[in-house]
């Protein structure tokens, strides 16, 4: 596998470009099916798989907690929720590989899977991690441009949302969001599945991510789609809807990365 210095970065390339031939072109209804083996991994672990949904419910009541007052921010930090969401569910693609490879799925064996692969998953934690923070700010500054008369309360900007009273400031906002969670959604797709199965590096893992999001551009449309309503439909349920909506995404996710790279393809 590549190594992380410089001189890998040609070596990544290539690797990619010599990969790109085997990554599996999908259709538009695959994402539907990975949802579907998603629920069926669910209910093979539910106890497992529920800790790791009730985890993400957890965090987002702690992030209303201690930033409710400050809404702008709390709107910063809810899509940054999701930005980081593909690396916080990495437990749920380890009971998901448990599970296609003939074993029983065990919560204790996911918790720790992040060390096969730790220092390219801390790369790409890094890389998501400085999305997330100029996010957050990019985040603030639109609020700040938007209402210099003093920021909404939660109330108003759900209203605005629905009702485009301040249409300047939501298609902006939109717009912004829009732009930072399609580039991470292209650089991980598949990228920490890949990291974990094959202990490829964070370089590589990426590239190939974006390679398979450009071979099958209106299947990950769909993909997409099918995740920011799942996770907005745990969102609109005070983060309680969470709890089953973050198992069965993060389980498809798992296979959505065997549909499209699969095993000793590349």
């Amino acid at each position: 596998m590549p190594g992380n210095s410089p001189e890998s970065a040609p070596q990544s390339l290539a690797h990619v470009a010599s990969s790109f031939a085997a990554i599996t072109a999908v259709s538009v209804r695959d994402p539907f099916r990975w949802l579907a083996m998603g629920l069926a991994d669910l209910r093979a672990a539910p106890a497992a798989s529920l800790f790791y949904g009730a985890a993400f419910a957890l965090m987002g009541w702690a992030i209303v907690f201690f930033y409710g007052h400050a809404y702008s921010l709390t709107v910063g930090l809810m899509g940054g929720f999701m930005l980081l969401g593909p690396g916080l569910a990495m437990g749920l693609y380890a009971l998901s590989r448990q599970r296609e490879a003939g074993e029983v799925p065990r919560l204790r064996p996911s918790l720790t899977i992040w060390r096969a692969n730790l220092s390219n998953l801390a790369i790409f934690a890094l890389v998501t991690g400085v999305v997330f923070l100029v996010w957050a700010r990019a985040s603030l500054v639109a609020f700040a441009v938007f209402y210099s008369s003093g920021l909404p309360t939660a109330a108003d900007f759900v209203r605005e949302l629905l009702s485009f009273t301040n249409a300047e400031f939501v298609i902006t906002y939109l717009l912004i969001g829009s732009c930072f969670a399609a580039f991470v959604f292209a650089i991980s797709v598949v990228a920490v599945p890949l990291m974990l199965d094959r202990n490829t590096d964070a370089v590589s893992a990426m590239l190939l991510s974006i390679a398979t999001v450009a071979k099958n551009p209106l299947p990950m449309l769909v993909w997409a789609g099918l995740i920011v309503a799942l996770t907005g439909l745990g969102f609109a349920t005070a983060f309680a809807g969470l709890v089953l909506t973050v198992p069965i995404l993060g389980h498809a996710t798992w296979h959505a990365y065997r549909a499209m790279i699969p095993p000793g393809k590349t």
